[in-house]
């Protein structure tokens, strides 16, 4: 499971026409699933972006999870992309990146854990085009992989 977090002052997801979620400090998850993604890598990854310290505490250092920001939140959407191999010619191949009836529940279940720790989550809504709209923070940008943590 890839997954690029981004820490923003703002962000929302807008899907066929209309808003489906909308934050204001927190944090932007793309969220890709893989072919050999289980629900223990979405359990860990979820757990990984809930306590990632990349919030500023009192002396503007990034030491602080988003459940310690006021009104913290994610927006978590779904982008098989991540899983696109343009290693050969300009066409990126997405054969690694997990069928939709496969990907679907563990985007649901990578959602339902952070919402089970407490945290606000808002979202796209699967297999749909959408635009997504931040204001990036800091920057903060991380690339996070379950595959390189095994």
């Amino acid at each position: 499971m890839k997954a690029v977090f981004q820490r923003v002052a703002s962000a929302e997801v807008r899907s066929e026409g209309r808003v489906t979620g909308r934050i204001g400090p927190g944090a932007v998850v793309l969220l890709g699933i893989g072919k050999t993604d289980t629900e223990a890598d979405a359990m860990k990854l979820a757990d990984k972006a809930a306590r990632l310290r990349v919030f500023d505490d009192a002396e503007g250092k990034m030491n602080l999870p988003i459940s310690s920001v006021p009104g913290g939140k994610f927006v978590v959407v779904s982008q098989f992309t991540l899983h696109g191999d343009a290693r050969k010619g300009n066409r990126p191949s997405y054969i690694e990146a997990a069928p939709p009836e496969q990907a679907e529940p563990l985007y649901e279940k990578f959602v339902a854990c952070l919402r089970g720790m407490g945290l606000g989550v808002e979202t796209g809504v699967f297999r749909t085009m959408m635009q997504v709209e931040l204001v990036n923070d800091g920057p903060v940008t991380l690339l996070l992989d379950t595959d390189e943590w095994k």
